[in-house]
């Protein structure tokens, strides 16, 4: 059993995150391989999953069908989230660990209580041009693949 939705997302999925990881890599002259599973980067790789499969389920079901319709609807507030909530999240996470270092604050983790200084994952929402590159991505994988 095939089904060009589901491999369309995950193969953009996947295509999104290499891409990221390479990216990272360029940038920042290390491969950091949690890239690969990360959220935030370039490019986004939720918008990539949920528009490669809303192109594939336009392609494979009809324009006129429900499931386009309920994965435009479900792509819309994927990105609208990742640019938008999940970003200001992260900007949150990056002031606040500058907080942290200047202070010093230890925070207590999970049910042990152990204290440490632990810092808040900042890579998790997008900008305007990661989420455009997610979009990009998504396109082209979910265009690559031939309808079954």
């Amino acid at each position: 059993m095939f089904n060009n939705v589901i491999v369309s997302g995950i193969l953009a999925w996947l295509a999104a995150q290499i891409i990221k990881t390479v990216l990272h890599a360029v940038k920042n002259d290390k491969v950091a391989l949690e890239r690969l599973v990360g959220s935030g980067g370039m490019p986004s790789s939720h918008t990539a999953t949920v528009v490669a499969s809303m192109i594939a389920a336009g392609r494979t079901e009809g324009l006129k069908s429900s499931v386009f319709g309920l994965s435009v609807i479900v792509a819309v507030i994927v990105i609208y989230d990742a640019m938008n909530v999940r970003r200001a999240a992260g900007l949150h996470a990056r002031e606040l660990n500058t907080i942290n270092r200047l202070f010093n604050f230890r925070i207590k983790e999970g049910t042990t209580g152990k204290e440490a200084i632990k810092e808040l994952n900042e890579f998790l929402g997008h900008t305007p041009l990661e989420v455009l590159g997610g979009i990009v991505v998504g396109t082209a994988v979910a265009l690559l693949l031939p309808v079954k």
